[in-house]
C-alpha cells in the first residue's frame, strides 16, 4: 500500500512519521513544493533578530534523514497541480503522475494579501516560509534600511516588529482591525500599545493600508493573516467547511474516502464552543498530522480539538491567550463575565514582577471560557494551566480548587490565576 503526503512541513511530516511507526512496510512518499522541509517556521523571527545565529539551525531534519532513518521518500521542488481521486493519482506540474492508495493533504496556508496592493515591490516582504526569512535577511544586510512598517498586529507582525527593532530599525505597526492578536479585546490592545510605546514602536489600529509600496518606510513587512491552501483539494471534490478551510472529521477524514487533511489547510473543532474554527498554529498542525497518519493506515485515532492556546513575546512582554475574550464569547452564544487583576508572579524579595490576568466565564453555567495572561515571567506555565482547565470544561468553582505549586523563587502563595478566579467569583456571585 502506498501513502502519498502533499506537504513537507509540520502536518505532512508528522503524518508520514506516524504512519511509518505504525506500519513499517508501508510505501510512503512526501511531495513538497518548496526547497526546504521540516523547519521551525515559528523560529523565523528569532533568526531575523539574531537570537538564532544560523538560519539552518531552524531545520529539524533533511530529506536524506527521512530516507535513511525513517524509510520515507521526500521529494522537494515538486508541485502537485491536480488530484484525480477516481484514479487515485496526483498530477505534478512536470507532467508526472503518482499513484496512491491513501492520501494526506497538508498543503498549509499562504499570506492573505488580498486587501493590500504593492506586495511585489522589492522592499515589501512577507514572513511565512524559510525562503522569506532568507530574503529579508539579505535585504537588511545589503540595503541597510533604517525604517520599517509592519502591516498586521497578529503573532507574526508583533514578533517581526521586535526582530526589526533588534536590527536597529525604527518600526511602526499598523492594523486594519481595532484590536491586536485577533482577540477583540480593547484592554489587551491598550496594554500592548503602551508597552510598545516604551520601545518607541507606535501601534496604529483601525488603519487600512491600500498600497504597501506607498508607505514612507524603507521596508514594509506584510503580516495580514493567513488563508488556507485549499484550491488543490477543492478541485478534487474535497468539501470546504464554514471557516473556508477544509472540512474534516475528528479523524482528519475528508468527504473523499481514503483522503485525509491536516494542518493549516484544515479547520479544527474548538472544545469550548464545539464549533469548527480556523486557527493555524504549529502545535495544532503537528497533532492533526499525527492523527491523519494513524488513520491513514487504519488505526482509529481522533483529534480532540483545540482551545486556542498560544503565546507570543513582544519586546520582552509575554502574552498568553486561550479560549475566548468577552466579545468573542458573546458571538459564540455565551453569556460571559470577566475579571481583571494584577498580582506579583512570585515573592517580591525574589524580584516578583507584575502579571496581569483576565479570566472569562459563562454566567449561567459558571464554566471557564477564556483567559489572557501577560507578564515578563511565568506566562507560559499559567496560560497552559488555563488551557488545561478549558479542555477539561472546568467551572470556576473547580478551577479555584486547583492545587497549584508555591515556592518563593517561582510563585506566590496565591497564584495570580487563583487571585483572578477569586475576583471573578465575586463578580458572578454579586
Amino acid at each position: 500500500m502506498r501513502l502519498v503526503v502533499i506537504g513537507g512541513v509540520a502536518a505532512g511530516l508528522s503524518a508520514a512519521a506516524r504512519a511509518r511507526r505504525l506500519n513499517p512496510s508501508l510505501d510512503i512518499l512526501v511531495l513538497e513544493k518548496g526547497a526546504t522541509i521540516s523547519y521551525s517556521a515559528c523560529g523565523l523571527p528569532y533568526f531575523l533578530s539574531g537570537e538564532v545565529k544560523r538560519q539552518d539551525d531552524l531545520i529539524v531534519h533533511t530529506p536524506e534523514y527521512f530516507q535513511t532513518e525513517r524509510n520515507i521518500q521526500v521529494r522537494t521542488g515538486v508541485e502537485a497541480v491536480a488530484i484525480e481521486h477516481a484514479k487515485r493519482e496526483v498530477a505534478l506540474a512536470s507532467g508526472e503522475r503518482i499513484k496512491y492508495d491513501r492520501l494526506v493533504i497538508a498543503t498549509g496556508a499562504h499570506p492573505d494579501l488580498s486587501k493590500v496592493h504593492g506586495s511585489d515591490a522589492p522592499h515589501v516582504f512577507s514572513l511565512h516560509t524559510f525562503e522569506d526569512a532568507g530574503r529579508i535577511a539579505q535585504f537588511l544586510a545589503r540595503q541597510k534600511p533604517t525604517t520599517a512598517a509592519v502591516i498586521g498586529a497578529g503573532y507574526i507582525g508583533l514578533e517581526a516588529a521586535e526582530a526589526l527593532r533588534a536590527n536597529g530599525l525604527r518600526v511602526r505597526v499598523i492594523d486594519a482591525k481595532a484590536d491586536v492578536l485577533g482577540r477583540d479585546d480593547a484592554a489587551l490592545t491598550k496594554q500592548v500599545r503602551q508597552h510598545l510605546e516604551k520601545f518607541a514602536v507606535p501601534l496604529q489600529c483601525g488603519v487600512q493600508v491600500a498600497d504597501a509600496a506607498s508607505l514612507p518606510e524603507q521596508m514594509v513587512l506584510l503580516a495580514t493573516g493567513l488563508k488556507p491552501n485549499v484550491e488543490l483539494a477543492t478541485a478534487a471534490g474535497v468539501k470546504i467547511g464554514r471557516t473556508g478551510a477544509l472540512e474534516v472529521t475528528d479523524r482528519m477524514e475528508t468527504n473523499l474516502g481514503t483522503v485525509f487533511a491536516a494542518g493549516d489547510c484544515a479547520e479544527a473543532m474548538h472544545r469550548v464552543s464545539e464549533r469548527p474554527v480556523y486557527v493555524p498554529l504549529g502545535t495544532t498542525a503537528n497533532k492533526m498530522g499525527r492523527v491523519a497518519g494513524a488513520n491513514s493506515v487504519g488505526i482509529r485515532e481522533r483529534f480532540a480539538g483545540i482551545v486556542g492556546a498560544s503565546i507570543v513575546r513582544v519586546c520582552g512582554l509575554g502574552i498568553g491567550l486561550t479560549g475566548f475574550s468577552v466579545a468573542q464569547a458573546k458571538r459564540e452564544g455565551f453569556d460571559p463575565v470577566s475579571a481583571h487583576i494584577e498580582a506579583k508572579d512570585r515573592a517580591a524579595y525574589f524580584d516578583g514582577r507584575v502579571t496581569r490576568v483576565e479570566l472569562v466565564a459563562d454566567r449561567r453555567t459558571r464554566r471557564l471560557l477564556g483567559a489572557a495572561i501577560t507578564g515578563e515571567q511565568g506566562v507560559a506555565g499559567r496560560v497552559n494551566v488555563a488551557a488545561t482547565a478549558l479542555a477539561a470544561a472546568m467551572t470556576l468553582d473547580q478551577f479555584l480548587d486547583l492545587d497549584l505549586a508555591y515556592a518563593p523563587p517561582y510563585a506566590p502563595v496565591w497564584d495570580p490565576l487563583l487571585v483572578a478566579g477569586q475576583q471573578l467569583m465575586r463578580v458572578l456571585d454579586a
